[in-house]
């Protein structure tokens, strides 16, 4: 994912992941944001493996 729609969800979500803490749900804000990060890094590790794999395909001279 690019930086900027992280941000930009990050910006969305704010208010409620804030009221969520005041409501002293911390814990619930807390792992949605664990959920967020667990699916951005799920995303770029499969990139990557893909990168990989056209790597390996390509023939070396």
């Amino acid at each position: 994912m690019k930086f900027g729609y992280i941000l930009l969800i990050l910006i969305v979500f704010a208010w409620p992941l804030n009221y969520l803490y005041q409501r002293q749900l911390g814990a619930v804000s807390f792992l949605l944001l664990a959920i967020f990060f667990l699916v951005i890094s799920l995303k770029e590790l499969k990139k990557q493996k893909k990168a990989e794999k056209n790597d390996d395909k390509k023939p070396r001279p």
